[in-house]
């Protein structure tokens, strides 16, 4: 985000914020950006956001995962290596469900944290929102709406008089 410059206006309150960006999507606007103290799922809907894919990977990571599992289990202990321990069957799959599961859980955790990664553009040491004074209370008690300057209707002198009239406290352009 804001690779090619932008505006990036700061707001006091959360209601002000999610208020200017459904003004800005209203308007056309389509390459905004958010930050804010907290997450808000009215803020995700002003942005006009798809649902994140995360559930969908991770629960087909999980079922991959647990196929694997079970699978491996089967075929070490009855194609491999057939050993009949105290009369038990090769394919006791009671005793797979632990390591199963286990297995299942693995894959799933890392399917969520590497699309958690590769959603949030990670790993990244520096962005260019990182240049914008007062950007650090955004964890804190501020909230910034950016537009990029990649955004077809991009116009930084519009910008700046929505964004006023809006309420932003603040606005900074970004220079490439």
């Amino acid at each position: 985000m804001l690779e090619r410059g932008g505006i990036v206006g700061r707001f006091a309150e959360a209601s002000t914020l999610v208020r200017a960006a459904r003004q800005a999507r209203m308007r056309g606007y389509a390459m905004l950006e958010t930050y804010a103290p907290f997450s808000s799922p009215e803020i995700t809907e002003a942005l006009g956001h798809p649902a994140s894919p995360t559930r969908k990977i991770m629960f087909a990571a999980g079922a991959i995962g647990l196929c694997a599992g079970l699978g491996m289990q089967a075929w070490s202990s009855a194609v491999a290596y057939p050993l009949n321990a105290g009369g038990r069957p090769l394919m006791s799959w009671p005793s797979f469900i632990p390591v199963t599961f286990e297995i299942a859980v693995l894959c799933a955790a890392l399917a969520g944290f590497a699309c958690f990664l590769w959603r949030a553009g990670l790993p990244r040491p520096h962005q260019p929102i990182f240049d914008v004074q007062g950007i650090e209370a955004a964890s804190d008690d501020a909230f910034f709406l950016a537009i990029d300057g990649r955004d077809p209707l991009y116009d930084a002198a519009a910008l700046v008089s929505f964004l006023r009239s809006a309420g932003a406290t603040t606005i900074e352009e970004l220079r490439p």
